[in-house]
């Protein structure tokens, strides 16, 4: 199973120029109370996945009034800087799409 499979919404948008947010909003409380009780979205992994360092990973925030998560991180490249790719950051969420979500996770 993804985490694709266990979210209503994975979304990423721009916190400024300079920063990255990456959302994760799960389609029951259990998905998002088995995701923090996992520690699925920790810093190593969006390390990994972000190819960034653990000090340009800035905050990585649970939401329970929403079931979310959110993590923000340093944009590789400022928003509308020559080279950047995604000016809104709209389309930074791939590299969550292929995280697998534990097995044994509440249904």
């Amino acid at each position: 199973m993804y985490l694709v499979d266990a979210a209503a919404v994975i979304r990423s948008k721009n916190a400024g120029p300079y920063e990255l947010t990456l959302d994760v909003i799960f389609k029951t409380t259990r998905w998002f109370d088995h995701a923090i009780e996992t520690n699925l979205l920790n810093k190593e992994l969006i390390c990994q996945l972000y190819r960034v360092s653990e000090d340009d990973v800035l905050r990585i925030v649970n939401f329970r009034p929403a079931n979310a998560i959110k993590v923000t991180i340093v944009r590789p490249i400022a928003s509308g800087a020559i080279g950047e790719t995604d000016v809104y950051g709209a389309q930074q969420h791939a590299p969550l799409l292929k995280i697998v979500f534990a097995d044994g996770a509440p249904k």
